[in-house]
């Protein structure tokens, strides 16, 4: 039986949570996504003065997605074995040099490969954070340290296109990976005085355990219910990222820089959705939270296809909706990530990055599907309202998966 009603059998705390500030975490964690942001300002500027195409300069956006989501799945199992801190460190130092080279790159060739190799080391915070929040903390504050940190890093994908926008416009797009190098160091520096190792060291950890850690994880149907499941909820929102360009300036006939404001609003009802899930989470139950949450998602997401069905759609009464989507979303998502990697402790770092991956993965797909047929607020709608159900349809067979799990050791759902 569990010897503590707010935490979960075998996932006692190592370190006190404050020990480890929740601010450095979300600044580890906004530098990997921060890097892909910023630099899609200064595509056309670079692609000029290294003399690529514009597929050429597309590929240092698409390979930084791709490094991510690979990064993901091997830093969590890095860390189960040698440690947060070690792996921590190591991934910063990647992102530091591969923003130098990144800076220095004399073509286009080795503009690509150095974006890769810094989502390599990017990526390194999404997952130890996640994991050393989870490590440092009960079930309940684990749910409400990452809103907090949600609350912090959703700033990124809201300012990075600005403040790269004025860098290379300023400075040249070169300036960009100066500033990249410069919070690199800053991270190293601030990591390396604050953070303390949080996780149990597991020697055992090999090829073999690994891909057994990973089968575990995907044979789980509380897990991939989880996993897949706050990827509907979530990352499905880049279709709508993705399509709002077009929606607005070619469906909407507004001017260009509108569509930065609705942007700025998506990640808005993101904040407010996480805000409003550090208020809650504690007060209700975590499952019950993520699943009501996601039906507002839904209800969202039918009255934004509605609109677009309709043949009225018109721009605030959809970006209504979609800051509705966001909030639902922004309240699922510290929610269904607690309960993923709590699935088993023993392997909360590869759970970690087995969740993001999932993520990127799930969002990629929905970014796809987004691009298909004439209509892109049709589409976009369409892709919105057939993750939010898939998400809760996997949400209760996470729910029902863990509440039978739960039950067959005696311990309290």
């Amino acid at each position: 039986m569990n010897s503590h009603p707010g935490r979960l059998a075998g996932a006692a705390p190592l370190t006190s949570p404050k020990n480890v500030p929740v601010w450095l975490l979300a600044l580890v964690t906004f530098s990997g996504t921060l890097a892909m942001h910023i630099f899609v300002p200064a595509l056309p500027s670079a692609a000029t003065d290294l003399g690529a195409s514009i597929g050429e300069m597309q590929m240092t956006v698409s390979l930084y997605i791709f490094g991510l989501a690979v990064g993901q799945l091997v830093y969590g199992p890095l860390s189960d074995r040698y440690g947060r801190r070690p792996v921590l460190m190591s991934g910063l130092v990647l992102y530091t040099l591969a923003g130098l080279a990144a800076l220095v790159s004399p073509g286009v060739h080795a503009l690509i490969a150095a974006r890769l190799f810094q989502a390599l080391g990017g990526c390194a915070g999404l997952v130890i954070a996640r994991a050393i929040v989870r490590d440092t903390s009960t079930a309940d504050d684990t749910a409400k340290r990452l809103a907090v940190m949600n609350l912090m890093v959703t700033v990124g994908p809201g300012l990075a296109p600005i403040a790269g926008g004025a860098l290379a416009a300023t400075l040249g797009w070169r300036s960009i990976f100066v500033a990249l190098c410069a919070l690199g160091i800053l991270n190293m520096l601030m990591t390396w005085k604050l953070v303390p190792e949080t996780g149990r060291r597991n020697a055992e950890t090999s090829v073999k355990s690994l891909s057994r850690d990973y089968l575990g994880l995907l044979r789980s149907p509380a897990f991939v219910g989880y996993a897949i499941g706050g990827g509907c909820a979530t990352t499905s929102m880049y279709a709508f990222t993705a399509s709002a360009p077009f929606i607005v300036m070619n469906e909407l006939h507004r001017p260009a820089t509108e569509v930065g404001i609705c942007l700025a609003l998506l990640i808005f009802g993101y904040w407010i959705g996480s805000m409003i899930a550090t208020r809650l989470i504690g007060r209700f139950a975590m499952k019950r939270l993520m699943v009501i949450s996601n039906l507002v998602s839904i209800g969202a997401a039918l009255a934004f296809l509605a609109l677009a069905a309709s043949g009225e759609l018109q721009l605030l009464p959809m970006m209504a909706a979609i800051m509705v989507y966001t909030i639902g979303a922004g309240v699922a998502s510290p929610n269904a990530l607690t309960l993923a990697v709590s699935v088993n402790p023993k392997v909360t770092g590869s759970a970690s990055g087995l969740y993001g991956a999932t993520q990127m993965a799930v969002g990629a797909v929905c970014t796809a599907l987004a691009g298909i047929g004439g209509d892109p607020g049709l589409a976009a709608a369409s892709v919105l309202v057939g993750a939010s159900i898939l998400a809760q349809s996997c949400f209760w067979i996470g729910v029902k998966a863990s509440d039978a799990t739960a039950a067959g050791r005696g311990v309290a759902a």
